[in-house]
């Protein structure tokens, strides 16, 4: 294999530079040329290419985003838009394709070699975590600390008010970010799209915390499970005193990410560029049992990610 191309495609994530600066420096090493994609399957399709090498990517590891940007492409959906994109690739001479990005991007990788016969190598790039076979996906780790961090001076302010804040986080279809942001601040309740809403519960719970002298109170409700007006106004007429609304929004995704991200991200970005020299195509790369390890994408996409039980019963308990 003489070159490679690298691309991130569909929400950014914090990490996704330390992976592309993990895959070229390890190709440079081995002596593939690599050609970095600007924004995603749409910069494909319009040839935005630009050559990569070790000192590129100097200096992106600590940046938030990422630095080859990234796009969502209808045309690529098509089966006629991955057909073109494969006849770029290969009049360009790039013999593989490694996509960083969510479950889209994914299947969009899959697609394009099942239908173009285009080696590729996927890694889990999305704050929600809610990729199948994999432990933690790029960027969690960061998205769960800026939003601990934010709970955490809403706390503040919510105990000198005397307050109940509805903190609304990311998770159109996973509670994975509201659930462990919300236990590591001691959240009084937490919603998830995973399981139905019983406001009289949760009403009930507020409630007695106040009755026994608890001043503040924390709500986090992910996006899809219910939006943060609705919960607001549910709750309010029945606690009896006044709530407070707060969005978290993008800024969950952006940042500089924390060492963890950049490690696991390192150590995909590494192990992409291995697994194609060893002709390894159609996987994700996952961390399973603190080990990077190549899972059909195949596997992947067939399965959903369920949230762990266990852990939302446990924070029950604990709140």
């Amino acid at each position: 294999m003489k070159k490679v191309g690298v691309l991130t495609s569909g929400g950014d994530s914090p990490g996704m530079n330390a992976a592309i600066r993990a895959a070229v420096r390890t190709a440079q090493t081995d002596e593939i040329a690599v050609v970095g994609i600007r924004r995603g399957y749409s910069g494909l399709l319009d040839e935005e290419f630009t050559d990569m090498d070790y000192s590129s990517v100097g200096g992106i590891m600590e940046k938030g985003g990422t630095v080859l940007r990234s796009s969502r492409c209808e045309e690529f959906k098509t089966e006629e838009g991955r057909a073109r994109a494969a006849e770029i690739l290969r009049n360009n001479q790039i013999e593989a394709l490694i996509v960083i990005g969510g479950e889209g991007s994914l299947s969009g990788a899959k697609l394009l070699m099942e239908e173009n016969g285009i080696p590729v190598v996927g890694i889990p790039g999305t704050i929600d975590n809610d990729i199948a076979m994999t432990d933690m996906c790029i960027g969690v780790d960061t998205c769960l600390n800026t939003c601990v961090e934010t709970i955490q001076k809403l706390k503040d302010t919510a105990s000198s008010h005397e307050r109940a804040f509805v903190v609304e986080v990311m998770g159109r279809n996973s509670g994975y970010v509201a659930l462990a942001s919300g236990m590591a601040v001691g959240a009084e309740a937490i919603i998830v799209p995973e399981l139905p809403v019983d406001y009289e519960s949760i009403a009930d719970k507020i409630w007695k915390e106040r009755k026994r002298g608890k001043i503040n109170c924390i709500i986090v409700v992910a996006e899809g499970a219910a939006s943060a007006y609705t919960v607001a106004r549910h709750v309010e007429h029945r606690i009896g005193y006044e709530t407070r609304i707060t969005i978290l929004g993008h800024i969950q995704r952006g940042g500089s990410p924390t060492a963890f991200d950049r490690v696991l991200a390192s150590r995909m970005g590494y192990a992409s560029v291995k697994s194609l020299e060893r002709e390894e195509s159609g996987i994700m790369l996952a961390l399973h049992g603190g080990k990077i390890v190549g899972v059909s994408l195949e596997k992947v996409l067939s399965h959903k990610k369920e949230l762990d039980m266990e852990l939302v019963e446990m924070a029950k308990i604990l709140s």
